[in-house]
């Protein structure tokens, strides 16, 4: 039925974009399922005003168009002399003109908001894959780089890359070079087609372009270009990343305007019902009848969550990949319960237990809702954030030893030493901290099985990729899965070593020096909230209190005031509820800045926590 609708010159864009995304289905199977599920969606839509517009009683239209037409009257009386009708009659057949006509429009809505979303999906794909391979593109030449020093083909060399995942969408790009290359049987081919259709059209496409040229010219050629493109792409990512500091600046002042602001609010409500009567006029709302000024309130603290959870997610999107830790927690509960302390993702779920644990306790005891779900979160929060502090700061000291142990080992192997006797010295005679274990569980693998060319490259790729596993940090896939690569492929040894000295050095670098930068939005973070506090405490035990005796003696001073206007308890408790979700905010947005997101429960659950006791402290709650 709408297979037809691909062929359509509308669509030509939603094609083009659908070539950079990657998508296993078909483009005009997607697009055939898109009209499928818009005009579906837009039946129901259309379908359910219409029997809305049915069962209403015919009084409800009548009183609904006289009242538009009581308002146009009075607007044409003043403009055009016209006058509204006396009584409006609304027939069976105009409230089915009615339901008919809206219910038209919103299928129609309906309809076409779903075919521009799925069009505008394709695009946000393809802008994804786009910064991704600008992220990853730099990284994998380098790789390339070295691996043009041993004796692989341009097949062999990209297959390397294509198989390491740490090169995301790059890796996915050259998987389908090699890919089309089986089909067609010419790697040329996969080349032109991957440069055409991929939507890094400034960064990759001109390097597989050029790649092909100079890989024709003979292997000097591409060493040297190989060579020259790793510098330029460092210079330009190192550009990249200072956009993205400037970036983060802004964003780190805006963030503090946003979270001062809705408190700011709390506060001027609060004086301002003393004075204008009507902020505690009732507004109906599908959670039943609440005042404009609670609504108001209330709506700054969810404003205030919302932008917590968004500037979080830009920070953490500025963070480079490479610095970026993920961790996957073991299978079974055993496992998860042994790695408890030392892994993020194994805490997680090993301290769910004991939030609810602490929710459900602080609702038997009569707590308030808020109080209870903070406590929950905080007795979540803590201990999960701890445990990625501990982890952190073991893999900081893994990758400060990399460092050392790569240089060690390198010494050895310009001796003229074999890669393993050279990791057997290293492992016996230099001290390297928290790395010991894992670099004597190298050597013991490097040397476990007879001696012959075949079992030795199985067996030094399978100890090194368990050795990666072991140290887990993403400095040690890259820099321990460059040497992988490059000695499977029969690269020059001392070359390969020369490159990976320059290589940990930079990361290390890199590392320390994003670790440095992101201290200060961590500092930021924590003086908002602390400030907020300061600020919320001070209005509450002061001004707020100054106003309520006012209230009281109104009729003394002769000032008309509503008694009502202020009432210490509840407005001091809405403070306390929009500070506690300034506290959440600040402390997600400070906890991503200086680790990622299982520190942010850590800053955020002690900055609730902190606001709690100060507010306990001087019996505002």
């Amino acid at each position: 039925m709408f297979a037809s609708r691909a062929d359509a010159r509308r669509h030509e864009r939603d094609r083009r974009a659908y070539r950079g995304t990657n998508l296993a289905v078909p483009f005009d199977l997607y697009l055939a399922r898109l009209y499928a599920a818009s005009v579906l969606l837009a039946a129901l839509g259309g379908g359910g005003v219409v029997a809305i517009g049915l069962a209403l009683p015919p009084e409800l239209l009548e009183a609904a168009a006289a009242s538009v037409l009581e308002r146009l009257g009075q607007v044409g009386s003043g403009r055009l002399g016209l006058t509204a009708p006396d009584e409006v009659v609304v027939t069976d057949r105009t409230v089915l003109a009615l339901a008919g006509g809206s219910g038209i429009f919103v299928a129609a809505a309906v309809h076409w908001g779903i075919v521009y979303l799925g069009g505008r999906y394709l695009r946000w794909l393809a802008a994804a894959r786009r910064a991704n391979i600008g992220r990853t593109l730099p990284s994998a030449v380098r790789y390339l780089n070295v691996l043009a020093s041993g004796s692989d083909g341009r097949r062999a060399m990209l297959r390397r890359v294509a198989d390491t995942d740490a090169y995301g969408e790059t890796a996915v790009a050259l998987r389908q070079v090699l890919n089309t290359a089986a089909m067609t049987g010419n790697v040329d081919e996969g080349i032109r087609r991957v440069a055409r259709d991929t939507p890094a059209q400034d960064t990759l496409a001109p390097f597989l372009l050029k790649f092909r040229e100079h890989a024709d010219q003979g292997s000097d050629a591409l060493r040297e270009y190989l060579e020259m493109e790793s510098r330029m792409l460092r210079h330009q990512q190192d550009r990249d990343r200072r956009r993205a500091e400037g970036f983060l600046e802004l964003l780190a002042e805006l963030f503090v305007v946003l979270l001062v602001l809705p408190v700011l609010l709390v506060i001027v409500l609060t004086v301002m019902s003393v004075v204008a009567p009507e902020l505690g006029a009732p507004v109906a709302t599908p959670f039943g009848a609440v005042t404009l000024r609670a609504l108001l309130i209330y709506g700054g603290a969810a404003f205030v969550l919302g932008v917590g959870i968004g500037t979080a997610a830009l920070v953490s999107r500025l963070r480079p990949p490479d610095q970026h830790v993920e961790y996957s927690r073991p299978a079974g509960t055993l496992g998860t319960l042994r790695t408890a302390t030392t892994n993020p993702a194994s805490a997680t779920a090993a301290f769910a237990p004991i939030g609810i644990a602490a929710l459900v306790a602080s609702l038997s005891l009569a707590v308030d809702v808020v109080v209870s779900l903070l406590v929950g979160y905080v007795a979540f929060g803590v201990p999960v954030g701890l445990v990625a502090v501990r982890r952190a700061r073991l893999d900081d000291a893994k990758d400060h030893e990399l460092k050392d142990f790569v240089h060690a080992v390198s010494g050895h192997v310009n001796l003229g030493r074999p890669f393993p006797a050279a990791v057997e010295h290293v492992a016996r005679d230099v001290d390297l901290g928290a790395l010991n274990d894992d670099v004597a569980d190298l050597s013991m693998n490097l040397h476990l099985t007879t001696a012959t060319d075949d079992a030795d490259a199985d067996l030094r790729t399978a100890a090194l990729d368990r050795f990666v596993e072991r140290v887990g940090t993403p400095m040690a896939e890259q820099t321990v899965g460059l040497v992988i690569g490059a000695l499977d492929a029969g690269s020059d040894t001392g070359v390969v070593f020369e490159t990976l000295q320059s290589e940990v050095g930079r990361l290390y670098h890199e590392k320390r020096a994003l670790r440095s930068g992101m201290l200060v939005y961590v500092a930021v973070g924590w003086t908002t909230a602390l400030l907020v506090i300061g600020i919320s405490v001070a209005t509450s035990a002061n001004v707020f209190a100054g106003f309520d005796r006012l209230s009281t003696m109104s009729e003394l001073s002769g000032v008309a005031v509503d008694p009502g206007a202020v009432d210490l308890a509840r407005d001091r408790y809405r403070v306390y509820v929009t500070t506690q979700a300034t506290m959440l905010a600040a402390g997600w947005f400070a906890g991503v800045a200086s680790r990622g997101q299982y520190e942010a429960l850590l800053h955020s659950g002690s900055l609730v926590a902190i606001c709690h006791v100060v507010f306990v402290g001087v019996g505002l709650i």
